[in-house]
């Protein structure tokens, strides 16, 4: 069958598909044979096995360092921008913040046309890591997103008017979607965020011609007492005490799906735990599948073929929804058809993607939650200290991962993969007054509050040694091979080419180029914003283009404020190189207001401690503990923007900028608490404030 599609994709040849335009030829021959187009980008990873290698190699270690800007887009919304785009017959497909899809001449910038799907701006309050979208799908004519909101949505190629839209989501918890769909053989399969409210995980197919059900798959089974939605998850069902299913569970597929045209199996990465305390969750412990486990299912009916679950008990927020990659490897002096991922918990992942059967398994980063992996199990050997309870552990990885999001690559020219790590560490903790609030997006279950001695020590502790790097691994040989350290984590996903090179945007607001098989720098570019998404590169009329969105946000922006970056931020922008490209950025405006020291408000300390357990129950997820960091940086109010504090939270003043009215859940008496806490925590930090501008 595959050889039979192989031979009808080379038939065609790629000056007919081009003729048809506008995406009209990307079908399941197109998408199987995409290494025949080398000069397309018509997937999120570009092939089904989401490689994201190009074979293109005009720009090369040898030319790379005529590598010039030949066009950009400036992006309205001031936002994480995580996806990486499409480039289908000389037209480049984007998706922004909000989902606001669009249509780009490849070669000039000139849009063509722009589609807004009006998602409800008071979602943004349920997205745990920003009003970010990964990426977008094509099928037959159309370009396929999926919401914030929850719609998955088809519209024409040529005109972006839409074609179909259907809503995805169930209503009973809080979900979001910000991964991309993904579509292969007329179907289209979409999962969801969530987790973090404890919203049960699902994945979905849908017919690509008209968004017609097609299938549902359940991450987490239900309550035992009724009959599960799927046979397998009486087994999952086994593995789970106490009462999850009135808390939902979590395990949410939020980002990776991958599809073997070979064995004609998707493979899903499912997501953490929620609440991330199993104690809270499920109070009895057992593995609780199918969370942090990678799925395989039957592409046709969504029946389940195999598991691995890379976290046995998760409560550590170490999803498995990073990149997998799918390549044919020589192992052992025998070729093997390997599933790879470097999820968030530090260890590398090589599994027969036939039968699931662990590989190997090594760590790729420091980290003490586990001992190792058990050889006859495959299972990770967890350390019982991790189990944490109300005394604070100091973890590594912590929540943020080893590897977290940024799409990883992997070139077969060199057999490495390339990722960006970090070394992270984070106090661990349980909330003794922690209370459920379905649907509250803050509702972790672990400590947040307080910060007794102990936890300000270890929080402390945890930023002074925290690391970051690009790594370029071995998965055969489980070592790296090279690595390029960075000053802090925020560095991008991943591009490998043909041309010996390697892309990647930096925490410096800088995109670079290293040589693949060693990691030399050999270009580097200032951009006047770190490109956290994943680059791509495409061809038209023989020049090669590298592009990649441009944009500081998602969950890291929660932690680390782009202030604390050490360089100003342009808006954020889509970016297009080539050989000899000329094209110049404009100036920066001005970076802001100078800091203003604010008048206390001479509230009560009940009112302000008050004031600090609202803000750690609804503001820390999006601005960071203590207010510091975060989406936007709480301490560095303006007058203006203080005296609007109310309108701004109550009333929704800022939706359109992801910040959604939570009027609904706070009283005026309750803003006014959070307003003289974070007044008090401005002062406080003063002098440190003073001395970052």
């Amino acid at each position: 069958m595959a050889s039979t599609i192989w031979r009808m994709a080379l038939a065609l040849g790629s000056g007919a598909m081009a003729a048809q335009g506008f995406g009209q030829a990307v079908d399941h021959a197109r998408l199987v044979a995409a290494d025949r187009n080398a000069g397309e980008w018509m997937a999120p990873g570009r092939t089904y096995g989401e490689q994201r290698f190009s074979p293109l190699s005009q720009i090369n270690a040898d030319t790379v360092s005529r590598l010039g800007l030949a066009w950009y887009a400036d992006l309205p919304v001031d936002r994480g921008v995580e996806a990486s785009p499409l480039m289908i017959d000389g037209i480049l497909y984007n998706i922004e913040p909000w989902n606001v899809t669009t249509a780009y001449d490849a070669t000039t910038g000139r849009q063509l046309w722009r589609y807004d799907p009006q998602v409800d701006r008071d979602k943004g309050r349920l997205a745990c890591c920003d009003i970010v979208t990964r990426g977008l799908a094509a099928w037959k004519g159309k370009i396929i997103l999926a919401t914030l909101d929850g719609r998955l949505i088809a519209v024409n190629g040529k005109t972006g008017k839409p074609v179909w839209s259907v809503d995805t989501l169930e209503p009973v918890w809080p979900y979001t979607i910000t991964g991309a769909p993904r579509v292969f053989d007329g179907k289209v399969l979409i999962g969801n965020a969530g987790a973090e409210g404890a919203a049960r995980g699902y994945v979905t197919a849908y017919d690509a011609e008209t968004g017609r059900k097609l299938w549902r798959f359940y991450t987490v089974p239900g309550d035992p007492a009724k009959p599960q939605e799927n046979p397998i998850l009486d087994m999952a069902a086994r593995t789970w005490t106490g009462e999850w299913w009135k808390r939902g569970g979590g395990g949410t597929v939020w980002d990776s799906i991958v599809y073997d045209p070979e064995l004609d199996l998707v493979y899903l990465g499912v997501g953490n735990g929620g609440p991330w305390p199993q104690a809270y969750r499920s109070p009895g412990g057992g593995d609780n599948l199918f969370l942090s486990s990678i799925v395989a299912l039957k592409a046709d009916s969504g029946d389940y073929v195999w598991h691995y679950q890379t976290t046995p008990g998760e409560q550590w927020d170490y999803t498995a929804t990073q990149s997998m990659i799918l390549a044919d490897l020589s192992i052992g002096g025998r070729p093997r058809k390997v599933l790879m991922q470097a999820p968030k918990n530090g260890f590398f992942y090589v599994l027969d993607r036939a039968t699931g059967k662990l590989i190997s398994a090594k760590p790729y980063v420091a980290m003490n939650w586990a001992k190792g992996i058990d050889p006859a199990t495959g299972q990770a050997i967890v350390n019982p200290e991790a189990r944490y309870g109300v005394v604070p552990v100091m973890l590594t990885p912590g929540p943020g991962g080893g590897h977290n999001w940024n799409p990883m690559a992997f070139s077969p020219q060199t057999g490495l993969a390339y990722f960006p790590v970090t070394e992270m560490y984070a106090a661990y903790s349980l909330n003794p007054d922690f209370k459920q609030t379905p649907g509250n997006m803050s509702q972790l279950g672990i400590s947040t509050t307080g910060y007794e001695l102990s936890r300000k020590a270890a929080a402390d502790y945890a930023a002074a040694n925290n690391k970051a790097w690009l790594t370029a691994w071995d998965p055969v040989a489980q070592q790296e091979r090279w690595r390029v350290p960075y000053p802090m984590r925020g560095s991008g996903g991943i591009l490998a080419t043909g041309g010996n090179l390697v892309f990647q945007g930096t925490v410096g607001g800088t995109f670079a180029a290293y040589r693949a098989d060693n990691g030399k720098k050999l270009w580097e570019m200032p951009v006047q914003q770190v490109p956290i998404a994943a680059p791509i590169s495409y061809s038209v009329k023989g020049v090669q283009y590298i592009a990649v969105n441009a944009g500081w946000g998602g969950g890291l922006s929660h932690s680390t404020s782009a202030k604390s970056l050490g360089f100003p931020l342009s808006k954020p922008r889509l970016l297009v190189f080539k050989l000899g490209g000329d094209a110049t950025l404009p100036a920066l405006e001005d970076a802001g207001p100078s800091l203003e020291r604010p008048a206390e408000t001479g509230a009560s300390a009940e009112v302000i401690a008050h004031g600090e357990g609202l803000y750690a129950q609804h503001c820390a997820t999006c601005h960071g503990e203590r207010a510091r960091g975060g989406v936007k940086d709480l301490r560095r109010m303006t007058p203006a923007t203080r005296a609007e504090f109310y309108d701004i939270v109550l009333r929704g003043k800022r939706r359109e900028t992801g910040m959604a009215s939570f009027g609904d859940l706070l009283t005026q008496a309750d803003a006014e608490a959070i307003r003289a806490y974070l007044i008090r925590r401005t002062n406080g930090d003063w002098t440190e404030i003073a001395g970052e501008k």
